[in-house]
């Protein structure tokens, strides 16, 4: 337990910590006109602050700095939210009003906006595949064997793939069975609609022709059930601008894993179960390139259920209060907008 003292003075710190990003020393604390304490009864304080784990002391400094666990407990206990600028406001007001067909674009546009507003890294997953269904497929011919199929989604997305036509089937009957499947399978999540087709639908689909086997494998060509998730980045060159990060080779381990999705999925695992404003620093991230880094995750859903997450990711001197209540702000925002498109 922290004494009230010790409190005021951890949190004079990481503020100040997090606004010029240099140690801390008692006489700048002291000068601070809302802490009333004498130089020497704050260095007497922050020397216990760090034997307990709460600061650290750089050899090359006489001043402190947070540790994950100053900033932990900060986060946890300290921490006071004011209101977002109004121009900020007024920029995610801007952006949920505008006109986006696509939930890819809506998904691009938020890591984009977040990135402008933070000097920090966003990175936003779009809804998962469990929730994206098949609204319309359409499958226009090119010539006697190719053609374009085209996939509409639930989400506004609109997929183009080049199929092959298989010999010797009518177009008359391609058209039969792609209204079989607008009917039967509208709704169906993408990732069952494999396992459904071969399984409900095949039985109806054998009363094609003797080439609803290749029909069916043409439709594999189309329907992709990787379960691959799509993230999006914004800013991802912002972490050069932190005197944090003036190591090149630290700099090149954070943008090579930004760049491997199969790994940095890892750090949403808990996103979901975890729910609301997930806050994890330093070494509390799954991965050690990310060691020195904080990441902040807000989930988006609808009706209860998680659909995607939003991440900003910076260092552990992160101005926590800005990029939760930012956060907060836009994962509201895009709930009720997935609320509206997923009616």
């Amino acid at each position: 337990m922290l004494t009230e003292r010790q409190r005021h003075i951890l949190s004079a710190i990481v503020d100040d910590y997090i606004r010029s990003a240099e140690p801390i020393g008692s006489r700048s604390i002291s000068k601070r006109g809302n802490v009333g304490f004498s130089p020497a009864t704050i260095r007497n304080e922050m020397s216990d602050l760090e034997e307990m784990g709460f600061l650290e002391q750089p050899h090359t400094s006489a001043g402190r700095i947070p540790s994950n666990k100053g900033y932990r407990y900060y986060v946890d206990h300290l921490i006071t939210y004011g209101q977002l600028p109004t121009n900020e406001i007024d920029v995610l007001k801007r952006f949920f009003t505008g006109k986006m067909q696509e939930m890819e674009s809506v998904v691009q546009q938020a890591a984009m906006i977040l990135s402008q507003l933070t000097p920090y890294t966003s990175i936003v997953l779009s809804p998962e595949m469990h929730s994206t269904t098949l609204k319309h497929l359409q499958i226009v011919p090119l010539n006697d064997r190719t053609a374009v199929a085209i996939i509409v989604t639930n989400t506004g997305q609109v997929e183009n793939k080049t199929v092959t036509i298989p010999e010797g089937i009518p177009m008359q009957e391609i058209e039969r069975f792609v209204n079989l499947l607008n009917a039967r399978m509208k709704n169906v999540p993408l990732l069952h609609f494999k396992s459904k087709l071969y399984t409900e639908i095949a039985a109806e689909l054998s009363s094609f022709a003797a080439g609803y086997e290749e029909l069916l494998g043409m439709l594999d060509q189309v329907i992709d059930q990787g379960e691959e998730e799509r993230i999006f980045l914004g800013g991802t060159t912002n972490i050069l601008t932190q005197p944090e990060f003036k190591d090149v080779d630290k700099v090149k381990s954070i943008l090579d894993l930004l760049s491997e999705t199969p790994k940095l999925l890892r750090l949403f695992d808990d996103a979901e179960a975890d729910g609301g404003i997930q806050v994890r620093i330093g070494t509390e991230n799954k991965l050690e390139a990310f060691n020195d880094c904080s990441l902040i995750t807000a989930s988006y859903s609808v009706a209860g259920h998680h659909l995607g997450t939003i991440g900003i990711l910076g260092p552990t001197r992160m101005d926590y209060a800005k990029v939760i209540k930012l956060l907060d702000h836009l994962s509201k925002d895009m709930t009720h907008l997935m609320e509206r498109w997923y009616r």
